[in-house]
């Protein structure tokens, strides 16, 4: 097998040093141009996909006595991100993809979780992909359980010398399978950049989702609320995508075929590099925490009389809590590869269908995904990078910069259908460029945090969210069975703006007063 490392050429260089900047999101300073922290894409496509290996189920599989292992998969076409699938009930995520795709996954790049069965590998290669990486840790066919153990059971382990034949019959396979074909097969781990661990976690702990959480509780302990989540996060991602003991691991790349993985320095390398990346991804999950939040639908009044002739979103609940945040956390991810020098934003559409599919995302197909950067095959340092801070607007980078919501809808994988509900899941409220886009694209339904509605910042504002009548939000906010218990008179999920600015006034106040007080002693 060979070990590859690459760099990613289209990186354009920047810097992202100052994490003091208040505005929210991801937040970038622009003042030190240069190389600087930024996801590459090689990381970017590996951590999308261990988190779909995590897409929540809507029905709990049966009893397998298998040995299979769920997995994730990111296919990558002229380096953009054209499907995003996992595991179901019965199909593997490679057979999703060749369902889904077909013969358009020829010169494809595949980007796997863990490395995938001999069923699965023929058909792809078969395809003509041109690559194929995968996580070489427990394979699709698993190492580390005997045939009788429960597939639920994700934690029980067979000692490696219990490696079952089925498993062993497989890494033989997959290893001829790989020996005699035309795509790349290999493992693409990039160490982060400096830094980058450090500002994913420092702008995680204070993005729109949780500014939100601390306007409409002032009595909330965020940080620690953050470390809490980051902790619990961190370790059950250890536990899904890391091998438990050094031992265990190397004697599963052994029997993989992989034995030179297992030489120092870089078998340590190896799992360090993975480390760091399920550190971003803790991170970046606990940006969303699971208390007593979630995407809850704005009430909407009667609809105006001029758009009696405009055709509302159908009737649509909401996705599952655990979907909905899921979805946004693939948005959250994307985010970090942004050209922004200062706010970070990623976005991603998902179309959900008539019948459910056999993978792991029943009805949901992904539509596109993007994060807002220059206009492709441009350099990073030929705009302006400045912010509305600046006083001379012609080096501001507001007319230059192409938003998440533009790149998805841009290079979007499949049409938009008028009788599906297409949901945009995007971490920053979509500003007044981007509204009549997603109007015009089709666009149902909306999940976002609306921290920056009704705002006016002469050179980008956020004005027409709220006169957004025919698309259907989902805002992140506190869930309708706390509000209800809170104030009574709020229900269905739904939090008016105004009681909302109410509150942050009365908080307001009540700091201004606390801050006076401290300062009387001083005064006297």
């Amino acid at each position: 097998m060979e070990v590859s490392e690459i760099r990613d050429r289209a990186d354009p260089g920047q810097s992202w040093p100052d994490r003091g900047t208040k505005d929210s999101s991801t937040r970038i300073d622009s003042r030190v141009q240069g190389h600087g922290s930024r996801l590459s894409k090689v990381n970017l496509f590996t951590l999308l996909s261990l988190w779909m290996e995590l897409f929540p189920q809507e029905q709990p599989e049966e009893e397998d006595h298998s040995q299979i292992r769920g997995m994730g998969l990111v296919v990558v076409r002229d380096r953009k991100v054209v499907g995003l699938h996992c595991s179901g009930p019965e199909l593997h995520a490679g057979q999703a993809a060749i369902i889904q795709h077909g013969a358009c996954l020829a010169n494809c790049q595949l980007y796997f979780s863990r490395r995938p069965c001999a069923t699965c590998l023929k058909m792809i290669i078969n395809a003509g992909v041109s690559q194929i990486s995968f996580w070489p840790g427990d394979p699709e066919v698993s190492m580390l359980r005997s045939p009788s153990t429960n597939h639920s059971n994700s934690h029980s382990h067979s000692p490696p010398d219990s490696i079952s034949e089925e498993a062993a019959l497989d890494a033989v396979a997959a290893e001829k399978l790989k020996s005699n074909s035309r795509p790349h097969i290999c493992v693409l781990l990039q160490p982060l950049t400096p830094g980058l661990a450090q500002f994913v976690d420092e702008t995680s702990r204070e993005c729109d989702f949780m500014e939100r959480m601390t306007d409409d509780e002032p009595g909330l302990n965020a940080e620690e609320l953050f470390n809490r989540e980051q902790t619990r996060h961190r370790k059950d991602f250890s536990r899904q995508f890391l091998v438990e003991t050094s031992r265990q691991h190397q004697e599963i790349l052994t029997q993989m075929g992989l034995e030179n993985f297992c030489v120092e320095p870089y078998f340590s390398n190896l799992r360090h590099n993975m480390m760091e990346l399920v550190d971003v991804l803790a991170a970046v999950a606990a940006g969303l925490p699971q208390q007593h939040y979630g995407f809850y639908r704005e009430q909407r009044s009667a609809p105006e009389p001029s758009l009696a002739k405009f055709s509302l979103p159908p009737c649509h609940e909401g996705l599952p809590q655990e979907v909905a945040r899921h979805c946004m956390i693939q948005a959250r991810l994307l985010a970090y590869r942004t050209e922004d020098p200062k706010v970070g934003v990623g976005a991603v559409i998902w179309a959900k269908g008539q019948s459910a599919g056999s993978d792991g995302t029943g009805c949901l197909y992904l539509v596109g995904c993007g994060y807002n950067a220059y206009p492709a095959g441009s350099h990073y340092a030929e705009y302006p990078q400045m912010d509305n801070k600046q006083e001379d607007r012609q080096r501001r980078k507001y007319r230059y910069i192409i938003h998440a919501e533009q790149n998805a809808l841009t290079f979007r994988t499949r049409g938009i259908k008028p009788e599906e509900a297409t949901m945009l899941f995007v971490t920053k409220c979509p500003c007044d460029e981007c509204v009549p886009l997603i109007r015009g694209a089709g666009i149902t339904h909306i999940y976002t945090t609306d921290q920056d509605r009704d705002k006016d910042k002469v050179d980008i504002s956020y004005l027409r969210f709220s006169r957004l009548k025919t698309i259907s939000k989902f805002i992140w906010q506190r869930s309708p069975a706390v509000c209800s218990a809170s104030s009574p008179h709020l229900g269905n999920g739904y939090v008016g703006k105004h009681s909302r600015q109410a509150e942050q006034e009365s908080h307001n106040n009540k700091k201004l007063r606390t801050n006076r007080s401290l300062d009387s002693p001083s005064v006297n």
